[in-house]
């Protein structure tokens, strides 16, 4: 077997626990002094990176890889705390709007990346909580040409052939390719550690390696605008009734049947 050489893209995002305002201007979700942490779904993904080199397989180096902010290399130092080998940080400015990166325009970024580290397999959450667009990874394989697996609940490796159970409609659904590849992670995958003191200590001397879109040649834009963002209609309340009867006639009321 080759070794792998496994990418992990991370997103920094509003934490989990926070409940997400629209801005004054209604623009866009309020960022500013709102608690960031690491996508849920890719904490997932550098889990299972580390959890493989702990299975005994032959890991060359697990590249943890993010496009942001200056505050997202926190979330680079957190990745190698848990187990990544290293850290790239492409800088974003967060007010050009040139560099607000769209699914497609981070899959075109992350095929450059893999070209460049030399990577044979990429682990990504299967979407990120801030938008849910759950496209990048698809995205990626198809630019790549590498065959993919979404949504894994379990992932096996022996040689050049990887076994990805996935969870379906219908049950489980089991499907097997050859490196290289693309997966994406799903919740129940695993259980993402939390990083130690000292693992915290050894991060901040891993290398982390910073970039701009720059160093890539090739356009990486949004393709669309948003015009207006605004908080959804409160819900109303509910209605209640004495009987099947009643029931029955509030919801004929409300032309459900």
């Amino acid at each position: 077997m080759s070794g792998l050489r496994i990418l992990v893209p991370v997103k920094r995002v509003i934490d989990y626990a926070v409940k997400p305002r629209v801005n004054r201007a209604q623009t866009a979700v309020e960022t500013a002094s709102v608690k960031h942490s690491m996508n849920p779904f890719d904490e997932l993904s550098i889990e299972e990176a580390v959890r493989l080199r702990e299975r005994k397989l032959p890991v060359e180096e697990i590249v943890a890889f993010t496009a942001g902010p200056p505050k997202a290399q926190d979330i680079l130092r957190t990745a190698m705390a848990m187990g990544a080998d290293k850290g790239i940080h492409v800088q974003l400015d967060e007010k050009d709007a040139s560099q607000q990166l769209e699914p497609l325009g981070v899959a075109k970024l992350l095929k450059k990346v893999v070209q460049e580290q030399k990577s044979n397999l990429v682990i990504l959450g299967k979407q990120s909580i801030d938008d849910d667009a759950g496209q990048t990874g698809q995205m990626l394989a198809g630019l790549l040409d590498w065959p993919q697996a979404t949504q894994a609940s379990k992932v096996d490796i022996e040689g050049d052939v990887v076994t990805v159970t996935r969870e379906v409609d219908g049950g489980v659904e089991t499907l097997k390719t050859k490196l290289p590849m693309v997966i994406t992670t799903d919740l129940r995958l695993n259980e993402p550690r939390y990083a130690s003191l000292p693992n915290i200590m050894k991060a901040k001397k891993k290398p982390l390696e910073k970039k701009t879109l720059r160093d890539y040649e090739e356009k990486f834009g949004a393709r669309l605008k948003t015009i207006k963002v605004t908080e959804p209609p409160p819900r109303k309340g509910g209605v209640k009734v004495e009987d099947v009867d009643g029931m029955i006639s509030k919801l004929k009321e409300l032309g459900a049947l």
